[in-house]
């Protein structure tokens, strides 16, 4: 989208009156379906000019708006557009400056709205209390399938209510909860609703702080669940101790084909444990183990691991305590 008119000559016009320019043409038009907004300093004028055209049009089915200065009123408006909206399929509202308001609203359009499939509202401003009510909202909405919270602020309590939610949503696969402030509790209560969600095939909880503690609460849903098939846990302060309780998982788990534990504390004992659940572990194609503290003995471990495993197609292992004794048993497996 440009916001110069080619044919004017006198005067550039403003983000808004572009912007509220394009939205009167969503009303009318009938052949666009995906539009891209993103980076163009969009405020809330501009956002509830879109939702405007929204409520009308019906050929739109991605509105990107990432990366704008939209806050809760432009949101707010946008939620009332959803309420009304059929054909909209994916809305990208991350990075902008949504907090706890926008999230309620948006949670109650989640209510009635059944084509949104895709909300991205990564690096927003949203907590617990806007996150408890798209918690609420996953309860009843049935399309929408994959939903990015990734660096708000969002504490144990809001997991905690994401974790009910799940329990009783059949639509959802794919949650973005990384770069948040969850700890153990909220990953405990994640990991119980892993025992009984049946849909759910990617979590990502990189960069929280849940330790060995969550590590091993989200091993014990991975021993249940038979549906997720990737699991980010990089960053998370993760030891040994995690490390094994994961490792105990993939020996009865059959269906995660990825596990991102990069940048924990995982050393030798972790490594040697996951090696070992290499050896019977059927399903798994990345493992990511990229910025621990594994030394030759761990690798000369996953080797051993690695000479066995028939589904393992990518091990990361860069940034690691490897020497060339570590190494060349490791090429030795590969051989």
């Amino acid at each position: 989208m440009k916001f110069n008119d080619p044919g004017d000559t006198t005067a550039q016009y403003t983000i808004e009156q572009a912007t509220a320019k394009l939205a009167n043409e969503l009303k009318v038009n009938n052949t666009l379906s995906i539009l891209h907004l993103t980076g163009n300093q969009i405020s809330d004028r501009g956002a509830e000019a879109l939702a405007e055209g929204l409520k009308v049009n019906n050929t739109l089915t991605q509105l990107h708006l990432r990366a704008n200065q939209i806050s809760d009123r432009g949101v707010e408006a946008l939620a009332e557009a959803l309420k009304v909206n059929n054909t909209l399929t994916h809305l990208d509202l991350g990075n902008n400056q949504i907090s706890d308001r926008g999230g309620e609203a948006l949670a109650e359009a989640l209510k009635v709205n059944n084509t949104l499939t895709q909300l991205d509202l990564y690096g927003n401003q949203i907590s617990d209390r806007g996150v408890e009510a798209l918690a609420e909202a996953l309860k009843v909405n049935s399309t929408l399938t994959q939903l990015d919270l990734g660096y708000n602020q969002i504490s144990d309590r809001g997991g905690e209510a994401v974790a009910e939610g799940l329990k009783v949503n059949n639509a959802l696969t794919q949650l973005h909860l990384e770069g948040n402030q969850i700890s153990e509790r909220g990953a405990e209560a994640l990991a119980e609703a892993l025992k009984v969600n049946s849909t759910l095939t990617q979590l990502d909880l990189g960069y929280n702080q849940i330790s060995d503690r969550g590590g091993e609460a989200v091993a014990e849903g991975l021993e249940v669940n038979n549906t997720l098939t990737q699991l980010d846990l990089y960053g998370n302060h993760i030891s040994d101790r995690g490390g094994e309780a994961l490792a105990e998982a993939l020996k009865v788990n059959n269906a995660l084909t990825q596990l991102h534990l990069e940048g924990n504390q995982i050393s030798e004992r972790g490594a040697e444990a996951l090696a070992e659940a290499l050896k019977v572990n059927s399903t798994l194609s990345i493992l990511h183990l990229t910025g621990n503290q594994i030394s030759d003995r761990g690798a000369e471990a996953l080797a051993e691991g690695l000479k066995v495993n028939s589904t393992l197609t990518q091990l990361g292992l860069s940034r690691n305590q490897i020497s060339e004794r570590g190494g060349e048993a490791l090429a030795e497996a590969l051989k």
